[in-house]
């Protein structure tokens, strides 16, 4: 089985004066990502390998949720991550090593809402039937999508066999509503 944990990157700066690739995360956001690897702790999100876009708003994230996972992983920062479409994070993703099991993509929308949407299969209980509502109504800065594959390499997964275990938005973890 392959678990992957796709993270959008946390609430940002928005300053015409700075170029998009520099910006930086917002107060809120800077709340937010520990909260988040607060969470994905708490669910054992742990990865052995992350692969984070090398803007500075993700590698932010990365860097404030990092410490609340309590677990030493390799990250690599691809060019190709930055802005990339749903087909650019799946060949990223598909050239993983079968020995990772937990893998978390940490990048930006549309691509990796877009992603998600592809992957996750046909919801076949009323938990997947809930968080596919919620994941198609909104994917917001700072939201993660958890699917699972039963593969045995990133090789072979497929749009539409993804089972959809979990959907958390920073928000949703203080129960307020987005």
């Amino acid at each position: 089985m392959k678990r992957l944990v796709l993270l959008r990157h946390a609430k940002s700066q928005r300053d015409e004066a700075t170029k998009d690739k520099d910006r930086p995360l917002n107060e809120r956001g800077r709340g937010d990502a520990p909260r988040m690897g607060s969470y994905m702790h708490h669910k054992s999100y742990l990865p052995q390998l992350v692969l984070c876009s090398p803007a500075k708003r993700t590698v932010e994230t990365w860097e404030l949720l990092a410490p609340e996972l309590g677990v030493e992983t390799e990250v690599r920062f691809p060019d190709p991550l930055y802005l990339a479409s749903a087909a650019a994070i799946g060949k990223l993703v598909k050239a993983v090593g079968s020995e990772v099991s937990l893998l978390v993509v940490i990048g930006h929308n549309p691509g990796l809402e877009d992603f998600a949407h592809a992957l996750a299969r046909k919801p076949e209980s009323a938990k997947e039937r809930k968080l596919d509502a919620e994941i198609r109504a909104k994917f917001p800065t700072g939201a993660l999508a958890v699917l699972d594959f039963q593969v045995n390499a990133w090789s072979e997964i497929a749009p539409g066999d993804g089972e959809l275990v979990d959907f958390a938005r920073p928000k949703g973890l203080d129960g307020d509503q987005d």
